[in-house]
């Protein structure tokens, strides 16, 4: 279960907005990319992350250069999942291969406010918005991306496992 508050971002956020190429080649550790997170639309971002937030966007989050940074820096931020109606596809698998949930759910940015409570079920497919009580259900992920999730990422999961086999 993956319970916080919402962020709200518009439509056509890009991994080079997520974390800069200036900052990606600065440097080596991820962690040392957080306070630089969606820096170049919102100054200090990371400041106001609680652990277990929520992303809620427009369509098409992550388009852009397919930077495996970008959805790890946000997971590093302390995001614990994000919510769009559509993703850009090598980010939703990167969002996936690094433990990060992504939600595709139509029209959230319209049907979510900034700073109201979520909590998502990722594996029965129920975002609970507990400030108004209202259920919504959305297409749960896929089992073989849940185990993946589960291990906190790929490279967890194969370091688990031995091997990749879903």
């Amino acid at each position: 279960m993956i319970k916080g508050k919402i962020h709200m971002f518009g439509d056509n956020v890009n991994t080079d907005v997520i974390i800069s190429a200036k900052r990606k080649e600065s440097f080596h550790n991820i962690d040392d990319m957080v306070p630089y997170v969606m820096e170049d639309i919102r100054t200090d971002f990371y400041k106001t992350i609680a652990q277990g937030d929520i992303i809620v966007a427009g369509p098409n989050f992550g388009c852009g250069s397919s930077r495996e940074a970008a959805p790890a820096v946000i997971k590093a931020a302390g995001i614990g999942a994000i919510i769009s109606p559509l993703f850009a596809r090598i980010f939703y698998r990167n969002a996936i291969n690094v433990g990060l949930p992504v939600i595709t759910f139509e029209n959230a940015n319209n049907l979510f406010e900034k700073n109201q409570e979520l909590s998502i079920d990722i594996e029965s497919g129920i975002i609970r918005n507990l400030d108004s009580e209202e259920l919504h259900e959305f297409k749960p992920i896929p089992a073989f991306m849940m185990k993946i999730l589960n291990e906190g990422g790929l490279v967890p999961y194969i370091k688990k496992h031995k091997e990749y086999v879903l």
